[in-house]
């Protein structure tokens, strides 16, 4: 008679391992959290309470009109004034619906139903993030850097800004654009660092007075962004619009057996003065 070690050394391995008493975890692990932009990188925030129609619109006054000139004596002081523009900014309605049937509620080791609304939220937060680097690669300045990122490019994207009478205050960069300044030696040797930061972390935490921020790759519109940053002025760059926070109506379908949930939400993002971004690309 064959013993267990004989029968799980055979073509019945799989017959073998019903033998062999198992032990469920009983936890469930969750995925891990990924790195997302944080609204206050927002210039301006419009909630429901602002957006008493379907959409809003920002009015914003033209950079560098309204001319001083020279009058001479006698004559009329010549006619100018400052010009203004428009923009609209109309929330999309996002959504996604969950149905979980009776038996699995009944027979899962959880609650599916509410581990999946929790899921679902993660989802929609990971959405904003792509929404808001969808905006930004309308940036008013492109630098095309080379194989790998350099001080050079981030210096010529922030003069970019400068040049338009902007303050660089924030760059934004995908996980590959992050690696090359990790082995740019300017931020790795203490002596040149100028603090300890990058050594303790792995992270720089300011670059010529920029916050550094990064995004989950995972949450951009592609994966080519991982390659991208953006270096921007939060005080004029982008506007975030939400109609309707995320909303959660549970309901029953008595027809199917099922438990369901429907999630919504209303929200739009947009570039409102280009010139206070600029992008800078890598190979």
């Amino acid at each position: 008679m064959e013993t267990i070690k004989e029968l799980l050394n055979t073509g019945l391995a799989t017959a073998g391992s019903l033998l062999i008493v198992k032990k469920i975890h009983d936890t469930l692990i969750d995925e891990v959290d990924k790195v997302l932009i944080p609204r206050s990188e927002a210039a301006y925030y419009f909630g429901p309470a602002q957006i008493p129609g379907s959409s809003i619109d920002i009015d914003l006054t033209d950079p560098n009109t309204g001319d001083i000139r020279v009058v001479a004596e006698g004559a009329e002081v010549p006619i100018d004034q400052a010009t203004y523009a428009s923009t609209n900014i109309k929330p999309v309605k996002y959504g996604m619906a969950i149905r979980i049937t009776r038996e699995m509620l009944e027979d899962a080791k959880w609650n599916l139903l509410d581990h999946n609304i929790k899921v679902a939220g993660k989802r929609f937060a990971e959405k904003e993030t792509e929404l808001v680097i969808t905006q930004l690669d309308s940036a008013g300045n492109t630098v095309s850097g080379g194989a790998a990122a350099t001080i050079a490019n981030i210096t010529r994207a922030m003069q970019y800004l400068d040049d338009n009478d902007y303050t660089g205050t924030t760059i934004l960069m995908g996980n590959e654009f992050l690696n090359d300044l990790r082995n740019i030696d300017t931020f790795v040797e203490a002596d040149k660092a100028g603090n300890r930061e990058m050594l303790s972390t792995g992270f720089v935490g300011n670059i010529y007075g920029l916050n550094v921020l990064k995004f989950s790759t995972k949450a951009a519109p592609s994966s080519t962004y991982s390659k991208y940053a953006y270096v921007y002025d939060k005080n004029q760059a982008y506007a975030l619009a939400e109609k309707r926070p995320i909303t959660i109506e549970r309901f029953q379908l008595p027809s199917c057996d099922m438990s369901a949930a429907a999630i919504t939400w209303r929200f739009a993002a947009k570039i409102i003065r280009s010139n206070a971004v600029a992008k800078i690309t890598t190979a």
